[in-house]
């Protein structure tokens, strides 16, 4: 079967701009990043706890605060990113348990081990692993896991029911979701929803609550609950030059996006300015959380 070529399109976009995150320097150093950690649920405690480099303002939820995680415990963070989830989830988990880190992104994975070092005074934390991979086909055997974390990834994927398969092909039975994610309430504008740039944001990405919830029916889950946390999506705009729920004022060479051409994919050529401008345009015609909501995402795997 061939690939489609929007999804490998879409797929190197993504790449291309958490990539460039990864580099930006965006960190808990600074108080707008800080700003955005806070509004969806980390404390100062948390955030002093790891590495600044950890954070760079990219989540919509804590998944570690909700995951009820034990020590011993075996946890997955798809779409790690800088390794903000797994270095919490390795002090709740402690030394007999493992925090398993999954990004795309060569970047991000260099970039989470690097804070690895740091958060393990030049040694990385025993219980700490960072692997580059697509989360929709993990590189890990089936029933590895006894939670399944992940903060505002999950939307970004071209293929969530295979992300979903994937997630119920390496729990361990009575395993169990805690996912933090941007869902929509009802369908975007077209303009909205044809930006690749608000797609990488995390918006455009995002499939219907209950088209979400279905999946991971359909997957194989029980118990699934998706709650809406009413958090105000418009929070990332206190990040200088951020866009959606990810990208940072970049240069024309580490890629913003110019407006999509009627049946084609926008090419990444547009500067900072340019960018910034045009999605600052969209959301003051545009209320984002009239759309789409940070969700709290639950299920289980049945014994």
């Amino acid at each position: 079967m061939t690939e489609d070529p929007i999804s490998i399109d879409v797929e190197k976009i993504v790449q291309s701009r958490y990539g460039a995150v990864a580099q930006s320097g965006l960190s808990s150093d600074r108080d707008d990043v800080r700003q955005v950690a806070a509004a969806f649920g980390y404390s100062e405690d948390e955030l002093r706890s790891i590495p600044a480099e950890a954070n760079m303002g990219l989540s919509c939820g804590n998944p570690v605060a909700a995951a009820s995680l034990k020590p011993g415990e075996v946890v997955v963070d798809l779409g790690s990113g800088g390794g903000l989830d797994v270095f919490l989830a390795a002090q709740k988990v402690g030394p007999t348990g493992r925090a398993i880190g999954i990004d795309m992104t060569r970047q991000m994975i260099e970039l989470a081990r690097k804070n690895a070092l740091k958060a393990g005074g030049g040694k990385p934390p025993a219980n700490v692993e960072f692997h580059l991979a697509m989360i929709d086909d993990l590189p890990l055997a089936d029933k590895t896991a006894d939670c399944i974390i992940s903060n505002c990834v999950i939307n970004l994927a071209a293929d969530k029911h295979a992300v979903f398969g994937e997630m119920a092909r390496v729990l361990k039975p009575g395993g169990r979701l805690a996912i933090s994610d941007i869902a929509l309430k009802k369908p975007l504008p077209s303009e909205i929803s044809r930006e690749i740039l608000a797609y990488v944001g995390c918006v455009a990405g995002a499939i219907p609550i209950e088209e979400y919830r279905q999946g991971l029916l359909d997957a194989g889950f029980a118990a699934v609950e998706i709650v809406d946390t009413r958090a105000d999506l418009n929070v990332y705009a206190k990040i200088e030059g951020q866009a959606g729920c990810c990208p940072p004022s970049m240069d024309s060479h580490t890629g913003c996006c110019a407006p999509p051409i009627a049946g084609q994919l926008p090419v990444v050529s547009e500067s900072a300015p340019e960018f910034h401008n045009r999605l600052a345009e969209l959301l003051r015609r545009y209320n984002v959380n009239d759309f789409a909501a940070s969700v709290k995402v639950f299920a289980v795997k049945p014994k």
